[in-house]
């Protein structure tokens, strides 16, 4: 049976008995924390080694022979690894920062906006480095095609995808 008083650890108002959990602010930041810093790993890892990547191919011979255009997309698109790596990597210092000193439910708010940032910034970043590696490889003509093409495939499945299943299961 649930306690009547308001802030009792054991009690669960009515948006917990919907959710079927039964947490109290602190263990739900907490839960929220863990879910955050799983989803946090694998885009660190993927942008960390997109950007070791992109820092060697200044140091290659080719990347003299490239054309002033194909330089500034190169340009454009470490810095933007730059900034996405330290929007991914922000949440592990802000966390070190303010731990131990009760603030994980504010600590997860602007954990998960950096995150939304950091993935916002990958997204320009495998944009710029698709569109660099096809303009060398292939023939311009089709490259904004195909560019546009794997760009639209990013936005249903990063974006698209979670804001109609948000819709879809939180309007019945």
């Amino acid at each position: 049976m649930d306690d009547p008083r308001p802030g009792y650890p054991g009690r669960m108002d009515q948006e917990d008995r919907r959710s079927g959990r039964d947490e109290t602010e602190d263990e739900r930041a907490d839960r929220m924390w863990g879910d955050l810093i799983q989803e946090v790993r694998v885009a660190q890892t993927g942008v960390q080694i997109l950007f070791a990547f992109l820092l060697t191919v200044v140091f290659t011979t080719r990347y003299i022979t490239l054309s002033d255009t194909n330089q500034a997309i190169y340009v454009v698109t470490v810095v933007l690894a730059a900034a996405a790596a330290g929007a991914l990597i922000g949440p592990v210092a802000l966390h070190r920062m303010v731990s131990g000193r009760r603030m994980k439910a504010q600590a997860v708010v602007w954990a998960s906006r950096l995150t939304f940032a950091g993935l916002l910034l990958l997204l320009a970043t495998m944009t710029g480095a698709l569109l660099l590696v096809l303009r060398v490889a292939t023939d311009d003509a089709y490259v904004p095609w195909l560019v546009t093409g794997v760009v639209a495939w990013y936005l249903l499945c990063w974006f698209v995808l979670p804001l109609w299943t948000l819709h879809h299961h939180t309007t019945r």
